[in-house]
């Protein structure tokens, strides 16, 4: 059983030997891999000091790292963890027994059911931004996931081969977990504990720019992946517009058989005509979803046979 470790770092020379150092006594048998995407400190020399295989990726982001792991690496099992050491190594055997036992997928490390994230998490708004995150998701989903942002994960091999990763920043985590839900995986949560960085190590997470992208990465999925019910919505809009708008004119009209207010009229049909183009662009596009669905579950499928030759 080949067991990778998948260390994504940005400028993290203070903590990622302490990554390795904790996984390397947990997971002996576990090769550990470091992405360097472009730092300017010495996490490269650091991470091969203490026994990683250090790789580089030039396009900078997270979603960027990724990608090249999952597209690069083969293994029977993936864990994810980011490289400040805010996430305790001891909890990897609790995910891989997950992973082993078949139970999931994609095993996400639930850094918020214990509170210990509320208590060591010093950053504004962070708390704020996972409650809205996860709130959004849930809701379109009608899942129940505690912690959508979390960067400690476990992966086997379908979903880590069969996972077309397009975002190219931190809004990766949302991406995972919205096609983990929508393509029916097994999901599973391990409660984890946390710890805040280190004295002297900074978080690269913006919380306003990056928080913007994440609700962009949602809608942009929920269009993707639920056109039906996302163009309705617009579709519900627009109609509820034009009615508002074209009342008084329809009334006007019975009363005295003229219709005074043009300007209105026209601007209630346009509402009207917008609100059934919306919907038949969502009847179209959810057939198009439907038949990418049906073939990436082929693609799937020959993905599976080919993991278990493997």
């Amino acid at each position: 059983m080949e067991i990778a470790v998948l260390v994504p770092c940005y400028n993290e020379e203070q903590t990622v030997g302490s990554v390795i150092d904790d996984f390397k006594r947990e997971l002996p048998q576990a090769t550990i891999y470091v992405y360097d995407n472009n730092s300017s400190d010495r996490t490269s020399e650091v991470a091969r000091e203490h026994g990683a295989v250090v790789r580089f990726e030039p396009r900078q982001g997270k979603g960027n790292v990724v990608r090249s792991m999952f597209r690069d690496i083969e293994a029977d099992y993936y864990i994810m963890v980011d490289g400040d050491d805010t996430y305790p190594a001891e909890f990897v055997h609790d995910i891989l027994a997950v992973l082993e036992a078949g139970e999931a997928n994609l095993v996400i490390g639930d850094r918020l059911s214990n509170g210990t994230y509320f208590d060591e998490n010093k950053r504004k708004f962070h708390g704020f931004g996972n409650n809205l995150v996860k709130g959004l998701i849930n809701k379109l989903y009608k899942s129940n996931i505690t912690d959508i942002m979390t960067g400690y994960r476990g992966f086997d091999r379908l979903f880590v081969k069969s996972m077309p990763v397009t975002s190219p920043g931190f809004e990766i985590e949302t991406e995972m977990s919205i096609h983990a839900l929508d393509n029916r995986f097994l999901i599973k949560e391990v409660p984890i504990d946390y710890r805040d960085r280190p004295e002297g190590s900074e978080s690269k997470l913006n919380t306003v720019t990056d928080g913007l992208k994440v609700l962009r990465m949602i809608f942009t999925l929920f269009k993707d992946y639920k056109p039906l019910l996302f163009f309705s919505v617009w579709a519900a809009i627009f109609l509820v517009l034009g009615l508002a708008v074209g009342t008084p004119v329809i009334v006007e009209y019975v009363q005295t058989s003229f219709i005074d207010k043009v300007p209105s009229a026209i601007l209630a049909v346009g509402l009207v005509m917008l609100a059934m183009l919306s919907f038949a662009c969502g009847l179209i596009l959810d057939t198009v979803a439907g038949t990418h669905r049906k073939n990436y579950e082929l693609q799937l499928n020959r993905i599976a046979e080919r993991t278990e030759r493997g």
